[in-house]
């Protein structure tokens, strides 16, 4: 039989890409500013007024971002010049300080858990020790889901 087709290789098709949908963000990102964090801080739970969370983040360090910092995030109405959007309020912190702030928040969590484990260790006893072991794993589940039996 004699081969009188071109090889599917040889033909050009247009490549075409499909396009791939992505859900828009309740909350834009603003424009990274080199040295800072940003963070949306409530003003505002079910259209109640929230200031002793606006003022605790305050005093921690965070500064309300200026519309006109961020033209990208002005909105139409906006009347109290900060990046507010739903109750939240934009703010930025910088990068340093909320490392520290993490720092602290990391120690006082490993405090917390050298305290569980020296009560928990006070009631060992020798004839049936116990042990101090976090460490944890994960598994999938041979067939479980999969339709086989």
């Amino acid at each position: 039989m004699a081969e009188n087709r071109t090889p599917r290789d040889t033909l050009s098709r247009e490549k075409t890409v499909r396009k791939v949908y992505r859900p828009t963000s309740s909350l834009p990102d603003p424009t990274p500013e080199p040295g800072y964090s940003y963070r949306w801080v409530a003003t505002h739970i079910l259209g109640q007024l929230e200031p002793t969370n606006t003022s605790r983040k305050f005093r921690d360090g965070w500064i309300p971002v200026k519309a006109e910092d961020h033209p990208e995030l002005m909105l139409v109405g906006n009347s109290t010049g900060n990046v507010e959007i739903g109750g939240l309020l934009l703010c930025k912190m910088l990068t340093e300080d909320l490392k520290a702030i993490k720092e602290y928040y990391e120690d006082q969590a490993e405090a917390n858990m050298s305290s569980v484990d020296n009560h928990f260790m006070r009631n060992n006893d020798p004839r049936m020790p116990l042990f101090s072991e976090r460490k944890s794993t994960t598994s999938k589940g041979a067939g479980f889901g999969s339709g086989s039996k």
